[in-house]
């Protein structure tokens, strides 16, 4: 048992019964397919946004594979995205039949879009930047990029609910965006279940095709699609936890303010930068450590749950190897599978607790 523990779901569900009622009325009803509470979360979600649709599908991972399939990717077609991110995203892609291509990232955690036009070709038929910890890509030199190139920008915005870019929300830049509401999420559900937003309305009605089989109706069959519908009772757990979002995120800002204050000038450890055109939502709270094994052991074994994001670069993993990239290719990627460690951060930290890891990592970095 550690004195400060990294899952906060046992507090943020600590009564579950006003759910386990709305549950009970859903029961009732039978409504348990694409019901009266998904298309309520759909149209709540687009509000938090900013967007005109949001549609419920499955998981974080179909919200990304989604609109790739929506605008037609398959076999033989490129989709540029992050070396560091994580394997959903990559997976999401390849599960098209598409070929992801992997360019680095910088010390935001995103991809370095210094290094994308260089990785586009005549295959590339979309780019998908990754708002990785809950930081957010340079968007604007992305985007402009894209429409210089004609290719379409599908964000993953998994990790990003409420985070912006100069003014201008997660989810808000491209064709479309994939959410995820993954237990581990600032908005979460109680399983898999993910959301695609869209300003657009061709893609919103052919992406509400493509996750319920391609049905216009009982009958009718417009497309080929799949079956990847948020489902009713997961959608009651999100109606009633995303009044809290902006509130949740407030407070996960405020105490990664805090622990960058208490980490700042220690040695052996770097707080990332901080840039000041971008809304960094603290998904992930993750500094950068020259020791950081040592550590991560000695705050494990000080009763601090710290994590790791990620230990094994992707593009070294066994899984991906047939992507042909030779190590050392991504320097900054590697850099932070050796360097980065994440502390928690959430919402129903307190002081306290934070004030034990940060006395915890100065020890150890004073060599106390």
């Amino acid at each position: 048992m550690y004195d400060v523990r990294y899952s906060y779901l046992l507090e943020q569900f600590s009564d579950p019964a006003p759910i386990l009622a709305e549950i009970g009325r859903l029961v009732a009803t039978g409504d348990f397919t694409l019901g009266k509470p998904v298309a309520e979360f759909e149209k709540r979600f687009a509000e938090l946004i900013g967007v005109r649709h949001a549609i419920g599908v499955g998981s974080g991972t179909d919200a990304l594979k989604l609109p790739l399939k929506a605008l037609g990717i398959g076999h033989g077609d490129e989709v540029i995205t992050a070396a560091n991110t994580f394997i959903a995203t990559v997976g999401a892609i390849a599960e098209t039949g598409a070929k992801p291509v992997l360019v680095d990232c910088d010390d935001s955690f995103c991809m370095n879009v210094d290094y994308v036009e260089a990785a586009i070709t005549a295959k590339t038929k979309a780019i998908m930047p990754v708002q990785l910890t809950g930081e957010v890509t340079d968007m604007g030199k992305l985007m402009a990029i894209a429409q210089r190139h004609n290719i379409p920008v599908v964000e993953d915005a998994c990790q990003g609910i409420l985070s912006e870019f100069a003014g201008k929300r997660s989810g808000t830049h491209g064709i479309a965006a994939g959410f995820s509401l993954h237990p581990l999420k600032n908005l979460n559900v109680w399983g898999d279940a993910g959301v695609v937003v869209t300003n657009d309305d061709g893609m919103n009605e052919k992406l509400r095709l493509i996750r319920n089989h391609g049905m216009k109706n009982r009958d009718e069959i417009a497309i080929l699609g799949c079956n990847s519908r948020l489902d009713s009772l997961q959608a009651v757990v999100g109606n009633w936890l995303i009044g809290q979002t902006s509130e949740i995120t407030r407070r996960r800002i405020e105490n990664a303010a805090y622990y960058d204050a208490g980490l700042a000038g220690l040695p052996g450890l770097r707080v990332p930068p901080r840039r000041p055109n971008v809304k960094h939502v603290y998904h992930l709270y993750m500094v950068f450590a020259e020791r950081r094994d040592e550590l991560y052991k000695y705050c494990l074994d000080n009763g601090i749950e710290a994590k790791i994001h990620y230990p094994i670069p992707l593009y070294q993993q066994e899984g991906l190897k047939h992507l042909g990239y030779a190590p050392g290719t991504f320097p900054v990627t590697d850099r932070h599978a050796k360097e980065v460690i994440s502390f928690p951060v959430d919402q129903h930290l307190t002081r306290a607790q934070q004030d034990r890891v940060i006395e915890t990592v100065r020890k150890f970095c004073h060599g106390r």
